[in-house]
């Protein structure tokens, strides 16, 4: 599933090019309904409409339109969105096609597994309002100290499971969690209530290291991730971690192990990444060696 820094290089791809651009028109393309249904009375609401902006809320994409109406595209697991020549051959699974201007280039949403989705919100308001009512959590890279410190020692939960919940961070999924607690030295398999405040401190600044650093990479395409401009990301060949069950450690060549947590398989290395109390001197001695 495409996480934050894959959705921030969607961003980051099409704000410059579609920003003052006007949706001459919408199309949808596929009988089969997104993971929520596109309604026909908003291809009259989008059509004419210039795009004010494009942003991201956690793994959200948000068109903003001069109108105030904001188009909230959310990439579900196998979600593209993508500004391409009108001429281009229709790839299976296009759901949604938005036709820019004088028609010479179009914004099409493909999505294989179709749990993604494009909705359209009336304006601003409506959107946050479904963003609390959702409880969406804050941006990883705002975390609030005090925030995050309480957000760990009130739970019993593990710390994959506490990284993949959106409403105590946005943006996280298991790829960036994993690699998240091997930057900071911690096994995904701690309570969140385990860590003193130093190796939450630790785990703050290593997540957001790790978003920095993929997003530098365009993110990771594993499967059928893409940019914004159709180019793929090259986080995968840096991963230290994920995926690579089996294979030695990149810090000190122990076989890096997987195990399900929070339903999720979670890559970690059994030597780097301490199960217990030893957790707090491994903290000790990765900020030594920064």
């Amino acid at each position: 599933m495409p996480e934050l820094p894959e959705v921030e290089t969607v961003v980051r791809d099409l704000q410059p090019c579609l920003t003052g651009r006007r949706l001459a028109s919408v199309r949808q393309t596929s009988r089969h309904s997104l993971r929520t249904r596109w309604r026909p009375a908003w291809n009259a609401a989008v059509a004419g409409q210039r795009v004010a902006s494009v942003a991201r809320r956690g793994k959200w994409i948000l068109v903003a339109l001069e109108n105030g109406s904001v188009l909230v595209v959310h990439l579900g697991m196998t979600g593209q969105l993508t500004l391409v020549p009108a001429a281009t051959a229709l790839a299976d699974h296009t759901h949604l096609i938005f036709t820019l201007d004088d028609g010479a280039e179009q914004l099409r949403f493909r999505d294989i597994r179709r749990f993604g989705s494009v909705t359209l919100f009336p304006n601003r308001q409506t959107l946050e309002d479904h963003f609390t009512a959702a409880r969406l959590g804050p941006e990883p890279f705002d975390l609030d100290a005090a925030y995050w410190r309480q957000a760990l020692a009130g739970t019993k939960r593990s710390l994959k499971a506490v990284l993949l919940d959106q409403q105590v961070v946005a943006g996280v999924g298991n790829i960036y969690a994993d690699e998240a607690l091997f930057e900071a030295r911690l096994h995904p398999a701690l309570r969140g209530c385990d860590l003193d405040a130093r190796a939450a401190t630790h785990l703050r600044r290593a997540i957001a290291t790790v978003l920095r650093r993929a997003i530098q990479r365009r993110g990771s395409s594993i499967r059928n991730y893409v940019g914004g401009s159709g180019l793929q990301g090259a986080y995968q060949n840096e991963f230290r971690v994920y995926g690579r069950a089996g294979e030695p450690c990149p810090r000190c060549g122990a076989v890096i192990e997987c195990r399900r947590l929070a339903g999720r398989s979670s890559h970690f290395c059994p030597r780097c990444q301490k199960a217990i109390s030893s957790q707090r001197s491994a903290v000790s001695k990765s900020n030594a060696d920064r």
